[in-house]
């Protein structure tokens, strides 16, 4: 941790204004002597649930290097302190961007959402198929995906993880999470797998590209996810109306297209058929790359921004995506 000492890190409430916080933790920034900003995670109250977060938290940080990851700093236990110290992220989280107090200025364009998109997919992809056991993040969203100074994305906030046993594809386990990133399994049975965070990666790429909520109300009370909200205007063609106004058509409309279709795949009813991490990150940076693979969505589309003959397309229900995809070479890396 560099000079930084447990007083320190406990007293920068005295010296800075709380970067964020939630019902469970302040987040603190912090500068070391060398002028070195670091992020500074401290528990407001000490309960039996937040001291197993905090020990999962640093078990799975301390397991775990990828560029994608959040680097873990340093951590404190003792009394009643409970301190994460970690790389400190000037440009705060995905969440802000989207529908914060800085989601006003557009600071995403198109090229840095599809690479904060690849980033965030590498990054799982590494939990899912490189670490030893293979972790699953089981709270992936928007809040939890944090941009550095060149925007690149750190997936962080790893209190909810489950370490996955060698020849172990399942567990059942109490239900943890955010609405409206839960897979259907995983809400209502418990269910959880490497396919769970596949799920929420794909609510995810939606709200990446189109800045709407994973769940909005509806007048009457009703709620609509993300994936209903898109369905229509992707079997109508009208990928338009998905990409985020404020971007005011500046866009790919190719990567798109493919985008979506990826999202769509991820967020399948059946986990079986969704996609592994390692093959959306091929199938995100063969889209980023603009080379043309086929992706051949079963899928209804009407006349949108470009002409489709219908007799190649079956349908689409919401929840239900048929996308089929070309194999790749991340196929070795299909879910166990």
């Amino acid at each position: 941790m560099g000079n930084l000492h447990i007083e320190g890190a406990a007293s920068c409430n005295k010296q800075f204004s709380p970067r964020s916080q939630d019902r469970r933790r302040w987040i603190w920034k912090c500068l070391l002597g060398s002028n070195k900003q670091i992020a500074v995670k401290r528990l407001k109250t000490m309960t039996a649930k937040a001291e197993m977060e905090f020990a999962v938290e640093v078990e799975v940080l301390g397991r775990v290097r990828h560029k994608n990851l959040l680097g873990l700093r340093g951590f404190y236990a003792g009394g009643d302190e409970r301190l994460i110290v970690y790389d400190f992220m000037p440009n705060q989280s995905l969440l802000t961007h989207l529908h914060g107090h800085l989601s006003s200025n557009c600071l995403l364009d198109w090229p840095k959402r599809i690479n904060i998109a690849i980033g965030a997919a590498e990054g799982l992809a590494y939990l899912h198929h490189e670490a030893n056991p293979h972790i699953i993040h089981r709270d992936i969203k928007a809040s939890n995906v944090l941009l550095d100074l060149e925007f690149q994305a750190k997936v962080a906030d790893f209190g909810f993880a489950k370490l996955i046993p060698e020849g172990v594809s399942h567990l059942t386990t109490r239900v943890k999470g955010t609405l409206g990133y839960l897979a259907p399994e995983y809400a209502m049975w418990g269910k959880v797998s490497e396919s769970c965070d596949v799920y929420s990666f794909g609510i995810l790429l939606l709200e990446i590209v189109s800045a709407k909520k994973p769940i909005e109300k509806l007048p009457g009370g009703v709620k609509r996810d993300i994936v209903q909200w898109v369905t229509p205007y992707f079997q109508k063609g009208a990928f338009n109306h998905i990409a985020d106004s404020k971007l005011k058509g500046k866009f790919d409309l190719d990567q798109l297209k493919s985008v979506v279709m990826i999202a769509l795949r991820c967020t399948d009813g059946s986990p079986e058929k969704r996609p592994s991490m390692a093959e959306v990150v091929d199938w995100l940076k063969g889209a980023a790359g603009k080379r043309r693979r086929e992706v051949t969505p079963s899928l209804s589309l009407g006349n949108g921004d470009d002409e489709v003959d219908d007799d190649d397309y079956g349908e689409i229900t919401p929840y239900q995506s048929k996308l089929k995809m070309a194999s790749t070479d991340s196929d070795r890396h299909k879910r166990r």
